[in-house]
Protein backbone atom coordinates (compact mmCIF):
# COMPACT_ATOMS: atom_id res chain seq x y z
CA UNK A 1 0.00 0.00 0.00
CA UNK A 2 1.65 3.47 -0.47
CA UNK A 3 0.08 6.83 0.70
CA UNK A 4 -0.98 9.06 -1.94
CA UNK A 5 1.25 12.55 -1.74
CA UNK A 6 0.22 16.03 -2.64
CA UNK A 7 -0.88 16.66 -6.15
CA UNK A 8 0.45 18.93 -8.70
CA UNK A 9 -0.12 19.69 -12.50
CA UNK A 10 2.71 20.42 -14.72
CA UNK A 11 2.00 22.54 -17.96
CA UNK A 12 4.60 22.68 -20.76
CA UNK A 13 4.08 25.39 -23.18
CA UNK A 14 6.97 24.80 -25.53
CA UNK A 15 7.55 28.08 -27.77
CA UNK A 16 10.08 30.98 -27.35
CA UNK A 17 11.52 33.80 -29.12
CA UNK A 18 14.73 31.99 -30.26
CA UNK A 19 16.54 28.59 -28.75
CA UNK A 20 19.58 29.45 -26.61
CA UNK A 21 22.41 27.96 -27.01
CA UNK A 22 22.81 26.47 -23.25
CA UNK A 23 19.31 25.42 -23.58
CA UNK A 24 18.40 21.24 -23.30
CA UNK A 25 14.74 22.33 -22.41
CA UNK A 26 12.16 20.74 -24.85
CA UNK A 27 11.93 24.66 -26.74
CA UNK A 28 11.23 25.73 -30.07
CA UNK A 29 12.10 28.62 -31.76
CA UNK A 30 8.85 31.05 -32.71
CA UNK A 31 8.46 30.87 -36.84
CA UNK A 32 5.40 31.95 -37.16
CA UNK A 33 2.03 33.26 -35.01
CA UNK A 34 1.86 30.70 -31.98
CA UNK A 35 -1.62 29.02 -31.95
CA UNK A 36 -2.37 30.06 -28.86
CA UNK A 37 -6.58 29.13 -29.05
CA UNK A 38 -5.83 25.65 -30.07
CA UNK A 39 -2.71 24.69 -27.97
CA UNK A 40 -4.51 25.69 -25.03
CA UNK A 41 -7.70 23.60 -26.44
CA UNK A 42 -5.49 20.22 -26.84
CA UNK A 43 -3.87 20.83 -23.04
CA UNK A 44 -7.24 20.71 -21.81
CA UNK A 45 -8.05 17.12 -23.72
CA UNK A 46 -5.05 15.94 -22.70
CA UNK A 47 -5.65 16.77 -19.37
CA UNK A 48 -9.07 15.24 -19.91
CA UNK A 49 -7.72 11.84 -20.59
CA UNK A 50 -5.33 11.90 -17.69
CA UNK A 51 -7.92 12.26 -15.38
CA UNK A 52 -10.19 9.77 -16.86
CA UNK A 53 -7.27 7.21 -17.38
CA UNK A 54 -5.45 7.19 -13.85
CA UNK A 55 -8.89 8.54 -12.10
CA UNK A 56 -8.15 5.51 -9.59
CA UNK A 57 -4.97 7.65 -8.67
CA UNK A 58 -6.18 11.36 -8.78
CA UNK A 59 -10.00 10.97 -7.50
CA UNK A 60 -10.41 13.22 -4.15
CA UNK A 61 -6.70 14.87 -4.61
CA UNK A 62 -7.05 18.63 -5.42
CA UNK A 63 -4.20 20.52 -7.21
CA UNK A 64 -1.31 21.56 -4.19
CA UNK A 65 -0.12 23.49 -7.47
CA UNK A 66 0.33 24.17 -11.09
CA UNK A 67 3.78 25.34 -12.47
CA UNK A 68 3.67 26.46 -16.53
CA UNK A 69 7.10 26.19 -17.57
CA UNK A 70 8.45 26.52 -21.25
CA UNK A 71 9.76 27.81 -23.65
CA UNK A 72 8.54 31.23 -22.84
CA UNK A 73 4.77 30.83 -21.47
CA UNK A 74 4.65 35.07 -21.30
CA UNK A 75 4.52 34.67 -25.15
CA UNK A 76 1.06 33.48 -24.25
CA UNK A 77 -1.31 35.89 -23.48
CA UNK A 78 -3.21 36.47 -19.89
CA UNK A 79 -6.80 36.16 -21.51
CA UNK A 80 -5.25 32.71 -22.66
CA UNK A 81 -3.29 31.69 -19.70
CA UNK A 82 -6.61 32.88 -17.74
CA UNK A 83 -8.78 30.54 -19.59
CA UNK A 84 -6.36 27.73 -19.43
CA UNK A 85 -7.14 28.02 -15.52
CA UNK A 86 -10.80 28.43 -14.95
CA UNK A 87 -10.89 25.13 -17.27
CA UNK A 88 -8.46 23.54 -15.14
CA UNK A 89 -10.15 23.86 -12.31
CA UNK A 90 -13.31 23.18 -14.09
CA UNK A 91 -11.95 19.53 -14.41
CA UNK A 92 -9.65 19.14 -11.01
CA UNK A 93 -10.31 21.07 -7.61
CA UNK A 94 -7.53 23.51 -6.03
CA UNK A 95 -6.31 23.89 -2.67
CA UNK A 96 -7.96 27.15 -1.14
CA UNK A 97 -4.13 28.37 -1.23
CA UNK A 98 -2.74 26.94 -4.59
CA UNK A 99 0.45 28.28 -6.20
CA UNK A 100 0.17 28.81 -9.53
CA UNK A 101 3.88 29.49 -11.03
CA UNK A 102 4.44 31.19 -14.62
CA UNK A 103 7.47 31.19 -16.47
CA UNK A 104 8.41 34.53 -17.92
CA UNK A 105 11.30 36.51 -19.89
CA UNK A 106 12.14 40.56 -19.36
CA UNK A 107 11.26 41.26 -22.69
CA UNK A 108 9.26 44.26 -23.10
CA UNK A 109 6.19 42.78 -24.25
CA UNK A 110 6.45 39.95 -21.97
CA UNK A 111 6.30 42.26 -18.60
CA UNK A 112 3.40 44.51 -19.52
CA UNK A 113 1.32 41.56 -18.82
CA UNK A 114 2.07 40.77 -15.40
CA UNK A 115 -0.97 42.43 -14.18
CA UNK A 116 -2.67 40.52 -16.43
CA UNK A 117 -1.32 37.17 -15.04
CA UNK A 118 -2.21 38.42 -11.78
CA UNK A 119 -5.80 39.41 -12.54
CA UNK A 120 -6.28 35.60 -13.64
CA UNK A 121 -5.06 33.77 -11.18
CA UNK A 122 -1.35 33.24 -11.59
CA UNK A 123 0.48 33.83 -7.82
CA UNK A 124 4.30 33.64 -8.42
CA UNK A 125 6.46 34.72 -11.50
CA UNK A 126 9.81 33.28 -12.56
CA UNK A 127 11.87 35.22 -14.25
CA UNK A 128 14.54 34.01 -16.40
CA UNK A 129 17.56 36.91 -15.88
CA UNK A 130 20.09 34.50 -15.79
CA UNK A 131 22.96 37.90 -15.79
CA UNK A 132 22.84 41.57 -15.50
CA UNK A 133 26.09 41.53 -17.65
CA UNK A 134 25.17 42.67 -21.00
CA UNK A 135 27.85 40.76 -22.97
CA UNK A 136 27.10 37.74 -20.67
CA UNK A 137 23.85 37.91 -22.32
CA UNK A 138 24.20 38.41 -25.68
CA UNK A 139 26.90 35.62 -25.35
CA UNK A 140 24.01 33.71 -23.56
CA UNK A 141 21.67 33.82 -26.52
CA UNK A 142 19.24 36.15 -24.43
CA UNK A 143 17.20 38.93 -25.73
CA UNK A 144 16.78 41.59 -22.99
CA UNK A 145 19.54 43.37 -21.42
CA UNK A 146 20.59 44.07 -17.81
CA UNK A 147 18.20 47.19 -17.56
CA UNK A 148 15.22 45.71 -19.57
CA UNK A 149 15.76 43.21 -16.99
CA UNK A 150 15.59 45.59 -13.71
CA UNK A 151 12.78 47.47 -15.93
CA UNK A 152 10.88 44.16 -15.81
CA UNK A 153 11.11 43.30 -11.93
CA UNK A 154 9.79 46.74 -11.11
CA UNK A 155 6.89 46.09 -12.97
CA UNK A 156 6.40 42.62 -11.46
CA UNK A 157 6.45 44.06 -8.44
CA UNK A 158 3.72 46.44 -8.73
CA UNK A 159 1.68 43.54 -10.71
CA UNK A 160 -0.34 41.91 -8.31
CA UNK A 161 1.74 38.66 -8.25
CA UNK A 162 1.95 37.54 -4.34
CA UNK A 163 5.49 36.12 -4.85
CA UNK A 164 8.28 35.81 -7.45
CA UNK A 165 11.57 33.87 -8.33
CA UNK A 166 14.37 35.35 -10.52
CA UNK A 167 16.60 32.78 -12.38
CA UNK A 168 20.30 33.35 -12.36
CA UNK A 169 23.74 31.44 -13.71
CA UNK A 170 26.77 31.64 -12.37
CA UNK A 171 30.01 29.49 -14.49
CA UNK A 172 29.57 31.93 -17.79
CA UNK A 173 31.83 31.82 -20.27
CA UNK A 174 34.96 33.88 -19.16
CA UNK A 175 33.36 34.94 -16.04
CA UNK A 176 35.33 36.28 -13.64
CA UNK A 177 34.56 35.97 -9.61
CA UNK A 178 33.89 39.59 -9.48
CA UNK A 179 31.66 39.27 -11.98
CA UNK A 180 29.64 36.29 -10.65
CA UNK A 181 29.36 38.31 -7.33
CA UNK A 182 28.46 41.67 -9.18
CA UNK A 183 25.13 39.85 -10.42
CA UNK A 184 24.41 38.39 -6.95
CA UNK A 185 24.58 41.65 -5.68
CA UNK A 186 22.17 43.55 -8.73
CA UNK A 187 19.88 40.42 -8.00
CA UNK A 188 19.77 40.76 -4.04
CA UNK A 189 19.35 44.72 -4.57
CA UNK A 190 16.04 43.89 -5.88
CA UNK A 191 14.69 41.99 -2.92
CA UNK A 192 13.61 39.13 -5.05
CA UNK A 193 11.84 36.77 -2.68
CA UNK A 194 13.24 33.19 -3.95
CA UNK A 195 16.54 32.94 -6.27
CA UNK A 196 17.74 30.27 -8.43
CA UNK A 197 20.96 30.41 -8.98
CA UNK A 198 22.23 27.83 -11.25
CA UNK A 199 25.70 26.89 -12.78
CA UNK A 200 26.38 26.43 -16.42
CA UNK A 201 27.08 23.17 -17.46
CA UNK A 202 27.17 22.50 -21.29
CA UNK A 203 24.65 20.08 -22.03
CA UNK A 204 24.44 17.47 -25.05
CA UNK A 205 22.02 18.68 -28.33
CA UNK A 206 22.93 22.07 -27.35
CA UNK A 207 24.65 24.81 -29.75
CA UNK A 208 27.26 25.17 -26.86
CA UNK A 209 27.77 21.27 -26.75
CA UNK A 210 28.91 21.60 -30.71
CA UNK A 211 30.85 24.73 -30.17
CA UNK A 212 31.78 24.55 -26.35
CA UNK A 213 32.57 28.44 -24.77
CA UNK A 214 35.46 28.53 -22.85
CA UNK A 215 34.37 28.16 -18.95
CA UNK A 216 35.81 28.99 -15.05
CA UNK A 217 37.73 25.92 -14.31
CA UNK A 218 36.63 23.98 -10.90
CA UNK A 219 38.75 26.13 -8.55
CA UNK A 220 37.45 29.00 -9.76
CA UNK A 221 33.91 27.94 -9.57
CA UNK A 222 34.62 26.54 -6.02
CA UNK A 223 35.55 30.48 -5.54
CA UNK A 224 32.18 31.44 -6.87
CA UNK A 225 30.06 29.31 -5.20
CA UNK A 226 31.53 29.77 -2.10
CA UNK A 227 31.77 33.40 -1.92
CA UNK A 228 28.15 34.06 -3.45
CA UNK A 229 26.60 31.42 -0.55
CA UNK A 230 28.14 33.43 1.65
CA UNK A 231 26.64 36.62 0.12
CA UNK A 232 22.60 35.25 0.10
CA UNK A 233 23.11 34.22 3.34
CA UNK A 234 24.37 37.46 4.41
CA UNK A 235 21.58 38.88 2.59
CA UNK A 236 19.20 36.96 4.37
CA UNK A 237 18.45 33.75 1.81
CA UNK A 238 18.09 30.39 2.91
CA UNK A 239 19.32 27.69 0.62
CA UNK A 240 16.97 24.90 0.56
CA UNK A 241 17.69 23.37 -2.21
CA UNK A 242 21.11 22.53 -4.59
CA UNK A 243 20.84 25.36 -6.88
CA UNK A 244 17.64 27.48 -4.68
CA UNK A 245 17.91 30.28 -1.90
CA UNK A 246 14.75 31.89 -0.65
CA UNK A 247 14.12 34.01 2.19
CA UNK A 248 11.98 31.90 5.15
CA UNK A 249 8.46 31.40 3.99
CA UNK A 250 9.41 31.70 0.29
CA UNK A 251 10.40 28.50 -0.93
CA UNK A 252 9.04 27.13 -4.29
CA UNK A 253 5.95 24.55 -3.16
CA UNK A 254 5.67 23.32 -6.48
CA UNK A 255 9.47 22.42 -6.63
CA UNK A 256 9.20 21.15 -3.16
CA UNK A 257 6.86 19.09 -4.02
CA UNK A 258 8.77 17.43 -7.24
CA UNK A 259 11.77 16.98 -4.69
CA UNK A 260 9.44 15.48 -1.50
CA UNK A 261 8.43 12.49 -3.98
CA UNK A 262 5.19 14.02 -4.60
CA UNK A 263 3.16 12.98 -7.48
CA UNK A 264 2.62 15.68 -10.38
CA UNK A 265 0.03 15.08 -13.60
CA UNK A 266 1.83 16.52 -16.60
CA UNK A 267 0.41 18.42 -20.03
CA UNK A 268 1.89 20.09 -22.49
CA UNK A 269 4.68 19.02 -25.43
CA UNK A 270 7.40 16.59 -23.78
CA UNK A 271 5.76 17.01 -20.29
CA UNK A 272 6.94 14.60 -17.16
CA UNK A 273 4.49 13.62 -14.84
CA UNK A 274 4.59 10.96 -12.03
CA UNK A 275 1.43 9.36 -9.98
CA UNK A 276 1.21 7.19 -7.24
CA UNK A 277 -1.69 4.51 -6.28
CA UNK A 278 -2.94 3.07 -3.18
CA UNK A 279 -2.52 -0.43 -4.45
CA UNK A 280 1.44 0.16 -4.72
CA UNK A 281 2.10 0.65 -8.15
CA UNK A 282 4.14 4.04 -9.28
CA UNK A 283 3.42 5.73 -12.78
CA UNK A 284 6.03 7.58 -14.57
CA UNK A 285 5.13 9.00 -18.62
CA UNK A 286 5.57 11.84 -20.82
CA UNK A 287 3.90 13.69 -23.67
CA UNK A 288 4.76 13.80 -27.23
CA UNK A 289 7.70 16.32 -27.43
CA UNK A 290 6.89 17.82 -31.14
CA UNK A 291 3.78 20.66 -31.11
CA UNK A 292 3.15 18.83 -34.77
CA UNK A 293 3.06 15.49 -33.23
CA UNK A 294 1.17 16.79 -30.13
CA UNK A 295 -1.59 18.83 -31.78
CA UNK A 296 -2.49 16.15 -34.11
CA UNK A 297 -4.31 14.55 -30.50
CA UNK A 298 -0.74 11.76 -30.33
CA UNK A 299 -0.54 13.10 -26.55
CA UNK A 300 1.58 10.49 -24.73
CA UNK A 301 4.80 9.01 -25.70
CA UNK A 302 6.03 7.13 -23.19
CA UNK A 303 4.46 5.35 -19.43
CA UNK A 304 6.49 2.93 -17.24
CA UNK A 305 5.68 1.53 -13.85
CA UNK A 306 8.57 1.99 -11.38
CA UNK A 307 10.11 -0.89 -10.07
CA UNK A 308 10.77 -1.54 -6.75
CA UNK A 309 14.73 -1.14 -7.12
CA UNK A 310 14.32 2.09 -8.94
CA UNK A 311 12.02 3.70 -6.06
CA UNK A 312 14.87 3.60 -3.63
CA UNK A 313 17.30 5.46 -6.25
CA UNK A 314 14.30 7.90 -7.45
CA UNK A 315 13.47 8.21 -4.25
CA UNK A 316 16.74 9.75 -2.56
CA UNK A 317 17.89 11.09 -5.77
CA UNK A 318 15.36 14.08 -5.08
CA UNK A 319 15.39 14.04 -1.46
CA UNK A 320 18.67 14.49 -1.30
CA UNK A 321 18.25 17.69 -3.25
CA UNK A 322 16.94 19.33 -0.36
CA UNK A 323 18.82 20.02 2.36
CA UNK A 324 16.03 19.39 4.94
CA UNK A 325 16.18 16.35 6.95
CA UNK A 326 14.58 13.12 5.63
CA UNK A 327 11.41 11.39 6.90
CA UNK A 328 11.98 8.08 7.72
CA UNK A 329 7.76 7.82 7.69
CA UNK A 330 8.24 9.39 4.21
CA UNK A 331 10.20 6.58 2.21
CA UNK A 332 8.01 4.35 3.34
CA UNK A 333 4.35 5.96 3.16
CA UNK A 334 5.51 7.10 -0.39
CA UNK A 335 7.78 4.30 -2.06
CA UNK A 336 5.65 1.02 -0.10
CA UNK A 337 8.76 -0.12 0.92
CA UNK A 338 10.51 -1.11 4.11
CA UNK A 339 13.38 0.57 6.04
CA UNK A 340 15.21 -2.58 5.33
CA UNK A 341 15.53 -2.25 2.02
CA UNK A 342 18.21 0.65 2.22
CA UNK A 343 19.94 -0.43 5.56
CA UNK A 344 22.96 -1.75 3.55
CA UNK A 345 23.57 1.26 1.56
CA UNK A 346 22.23 3.55 4.03
CA UNK A 347 25.08 1.81 6.32
CA UNK A 348 27.42 2.56 3.36
CA UNK A 349 26.70 6.51 3.10
CA UNK A 350 26.66 7.18 7.10
CA UNK A 351 30.00 5.40 7.15
CA UNK A 352 31.37 7.78 4.61
CA UNK A 353 30.08 10.55 6.18
CA UNK A 354 27.51 12.02 3.35
CA UNK A 355 23.95 11.43 5.65
CA UNK A 356 23.68 11.26 9.26
CA UNK A 357 20.62 9.75 11.27
CA UNK A 358 18.24 9.92 14.30
CA UNK A 359 15.41 7.93 15.12
CA UNK A 360 13.46 9.14 12.74
CA UNK A 361 15.20 11.03 9.83
CA UNK A 362 18.07 10.64 7.45
CA UNK A 363 20.37 14.50 6.89
CA UNK A 364 22.69 15.05 4.14
CA UNK A 365 25.38 16.47 5.37
CA UNK A 366 28.09 19.19 4.35
CA UNK A 367 30.44 16.80 3.25
CA UNK A 368 27.27 14.95 1.52
CA UNK A 369 26.45 17.87 -0.24
CA UNK A 370 30.08 18.10 -2.05
CA UNK A 371 29.79 14.60 -3.30
CA UNK A 372 26.32 14.20 -4.18
CA UNK A 373 26.53 12.33 -6.79
CA UNK A 374 28.78 9.51 -5.12
CA UNK A 375 26.30 9.61 -3.02
CA UNK A 376 23.34 9.32 -5.11
CA UNK A 377 25.47 6.45 -6.44
CA UNK A 378 25.32 3.83 -3.37
CA UNK A 379 21.43 3.84 -3.90
CA UNK A 380 21.97 3.39 -7.44
CA UNK A 381 23.92 0.08 -7.07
Amino acid sequence: MLTLPPLSLYVHIPWCVQKCPYCDFNSHAQKDDIPETEYIEHLLTDLRHDLAQYSESIAARPLHSIFIGGGTPSLFSPDSIGKLLEAIKQQIPFLADIEITLEANPGTVEAARFEGYAAVGVTRISMGIQSFNDDKLQRLGRIHNAAEAEHAVGLLKSSGVTTFNLDLMHGLPNQTLDEALHDLHRAIALSPPHLSWYQLTIEPNTQFASRPPKLPDEDALWDIFEQGDQLLRAAGYQQYETSAYAKPGYQCRHNLNYWRFGDYLAIGCGAHGKLSFTDGRILRYSKTRHPRGYMRGEYTYETRWVTEDERIFEFFMNRFRLLEAVPKADFMAYTGLPLSVVAEPMAHALAENYVSESAQHWQITEHGKLFLNSLLAIFLD
